[in-house]
């Protein structure tokens, strides 16, 4: 992340995306002058020559643009790195805020928003990334269950220790890297938002929590959240978790409740 000052916000790396000039540049204006370092793209593509030239530490995306849409671009980012995304969406368009957390973005802010918000909105998903790191409980290996994997890492860091890492499906959380580590040593970074639900989980094993309980605890949101934003990244981590995700055996639904988590679960 970009240095910070004491406020601990100055200096964030922000872009805005959006195909409408004027709204791009009342959003730059008013950012740049709260002290972040804002800079605006029209376009997928003038997006990409501004991430080679400098990573942003947030994107804000709007939804509907001609060519490829913010959708296509969360997806596309999402897969190479876990930049913190906000997806601007059409205050009655449910579905682009459903499919806007289903690829894997952090937030949203409905239009028309007022800048006030915008900031808060942004001030709650860098707190989430910023936040300091739990401490990983220590790991006892359940009986017949296959030892950690040796082979070396995909990423320049040594595979962690049994003590940092605790099973959640069929992999292994490495609560030190917030990112998942399969049998066979690869990693899978997990965004803010996915981290932050897991842990609930783990620190929660064998209980059953509410959509409403969920969204207290492991959200940092000043506004009424959206209703099936814990459905749709349940169905995130379960993807990344589960051997067969229709099927799950770590993250049950209770219905007409919520979830239960189930530690240490493995598949075949």
């Amino acid at each position: 992340m970009a240095g910070q000052s004491a406020s601990g916000e100055t200096g964030w790396r922000i872009i805005v995306v959006d195909d409408e000039e004027a709204l791009r540049e009342t959003v730059s204006d008013y950012l740049s002058g709260q002290g972040f370092r804002v800079r605006s793209a029209a376009s997928g593509r003038a997006l990409d020559a501004l991430l080679a030239a400098e990573p942003a530490d947030l994107l804000l995306l709007d939804v509907h643009m001609p060519g490829e849409d913010g959708i296509s671009l969360a997806r596309r980012i999402r897969v190479a790195a876990a930049t913190p995304i906000i997806m601007l969406t059409a205050a009655d368009d449910i579905v682009d805020r459903v499919a806007g957390l289903e690829v894997g973005a952090d937030d949203y802010v409905l239009k028309p928003f007022d800048l006030r918000e915008l900031k808060a909105r942004i001030r709650a998903v860098m707190r989430r990334y910023t936040a300091p790191r739990p401490t990983a409980p220590p790991y006892t290996a359940p009986p017949n269950t296959a030892p950690l994997p040796t082979q070396p890492p995909t990423a320049n860091r040594a595979m962690p220790t049994p003590a940092e890492m605790v099973p959640c499906g069929v992999v292994f959380l490495d609560m030190e890297a917030h990112c998942l580590v399969k049998r066979d040593g690869t990693r899978e970074m997990l965004t803010a938002m996915e981290f932050d639900l897991l842990r609930v989980f783990l620190q929660n094993p064998n209980r059953v929590l509410t959509r409403n309980r969920l969204l207290d605890l492991a959200h940092d949101r000043d506004n009424e959240p959206f209703d099936r934003s814990i459905d749709v990244r349940v169905t995130r981590l379960r993807k990344k978790i589960e051997a067969d995700p229709a099927k799950p055996q770590a993250i049950k639904t209770v219905r007409g409740v919520g979830y239960l988590f189930v530690p240490g679960t493995r598949g075949p």
